[in-house]
């Protein structure tokens, strides 16, 4: 068998320990990344959810005031109703 001269065991050795050493730092880099990009996407959808819940609100407070304003067309109609109903039992009867 052949011998292996010693400085190449040891800057093969070195090698692995550096891989070694570098693999959690490395690992946590990747989590953090992960982690931010995560955080990132729930901050957009918390967005997206207040922009919709805003528009929901408008659009019902817009059909209260359009329901609103109704209300007086609609008495007006009836009054009308009454009015010419009573003027209609009062008229001479040919």
């Amino acid at each position: 068998m052949a011998t292996v001269n010693d400085q190449i065991t040891d800057a093969v050795t070195q090698t692995n320990v550096n891989v070694l050493a570098e693999a959690p730092a490395m690992a946590l880099g990747s989590l953090y990344q992960s982690m931010a990009h995560s955080t990132g996407i729930l901050f957009e959808n918390a967005v997206n959810a207040q922009q919709q819940q805003n528009i929901l609100a408008q659009a019902a407070a817009t059909q209260g005031v359009m329901q609103i304003y109704s209300l007086d067309t609609t008495a007006d109609a009836l009054a009308t109703r009454n009015i010419l109903q009573d003027a209609a039992a009062k008229a001479p009867k040919t």
